[in-house]
């Protein structure tokens, strides 16, 4: 696995991208030599977060971490991501690297990680009409959703607006 660090707002050391490097070879027996893990760090208000993203298999996996180490925050997310991967094994082993779950000699027991059932899926119906991303927001916000599915009226695509954790707003569009 390639591991791409980058800082937003601010240079990473050498010795934290080679710790991040190494800790993240880990999980080079669930994903092959082509994939790419994009870690992000970001120091904030004193508070240092640590951001893992790796796309794989049309499977995205996605960690983030905050605490007043990069280090302790690289630790929790780590955890955080062998926990999604643990959780998902059974619909994760048609993706993901074959043999990747067989058990190592160092392996922490399964039977820690309680596999989750089968999806309970709520099916939800509603008009889809083209509208502005400003009233798609203001849709989202009278519903109290975190996020909202609409048709751009200018473009003609499906996109999606979210609430963010800093009180912003998302757009995501399709390429």
């Amino acid at each position: 696995m390639l591991v791409q660090v980058n800082g937003r707002q601010m240079n990473v050391r050498e010795s934290l991208r080679e710790v991040i490097e190494k800790k993240l070879h880990k999980f080079d027996r669930f994903f092959d030599d082509s994939t790419v893990a994009y870690v992000t760090c970001k120091a904030r208000k004193g508070v240092k977060i640590i951001e893992i993203t790796v796309s794989y298999g049309g499977t995205l996996f996605r960690a983030e971490e905050e605490s007043d180490t990069f280090v302790t925050a690289l630790d929790r997310a780590m955890e955080s991501f062998e926990r999604q991967i643990r959780k998902n094994k059974t619909r994760l082993e048609k993706r993901v690297r074959a043999g990747a779950f067989a058990p190592a000699p160092d392996d922490v027991e399964e039977d820690e990680f309680a596999e989750e059932g089968e999806f309970v899926i709520r099916t939800k119906t509603y008009a889809f009409k083209p509208m502005t991303p400003e009233e798609a927001i203001l849709q989202m916000n009278l519903l109290e959703h975190s996020f909202f599915v609409f048709n751009d009226g200018d473009t003609g695509q499906t996109c999606v607006v979210y609430r963010r954790k800093d009180g912003g707003y998302g757009l995501i569009v399709p390429e």
